[in-house]
């Protein structure tokens, strides 16, 4: 499986909070073009949930966030745990100083064959094999 880019948790949440009008727009942008290009993990699918129905500014009724989970998440969800997933972020965290659950992103995105990873968490532009790591809302 190879596709174009990985979309971290953060973009979802800019989607659906629509706090700020610009990232939303933004966000909205990317998550459109991830069909057919993008993928995330069962970690962004995590946060996102827990996120959306928990700790929102406004949160979602658990119907609305079965709805989002159906439409937009699981058509993206590509890259599930294994031990190997585990100790590649394991490296990842040693030796690029990420923390752990970054790394998992890391991790993902790189099995996942992807080139970029959108994310407003990481440092922008640094590359780590093949993927190259970018801010969306930058």
């Amino acid at each position: 499986m190879s596709v174009e880019f990985f979309v971290d948790t953060n973009v979802f949440i800019y989607q659906l909070e629509g706090l700020d009008a610009r990232k939303q727009s933004i966000a909205d942008a990317v998550v459109d073009d991830a069909i057919g290009n993008g993928c995330i993990s069962f970690q962004v699918v995590q946060e996102c949930l827990n996120t959306i129905v928990r700790k929102a500014e406004i949160p979602l009724t658990s119907a609305e966030a079965q709805r989002y989970l159906e439409s937009v998440l699981s058509p993206l969800w590509f890259v599930m745990p294994s031990a190997g997933f585990y100790r590649r972020g394991i490296d990842i965290q040693s030796r690029y100083q990420y923390g752990f659950y970054d790394s998992l992103i890391i991790a993902a995105a790189l099995e996942a064959g992807c080139k970029r990873l959108l994310s407003e968490d990481m440092q922008h532009g640094q590359r780590i094999g093949r993927l190259t790591i970018e801010n969306p809302f930058r």
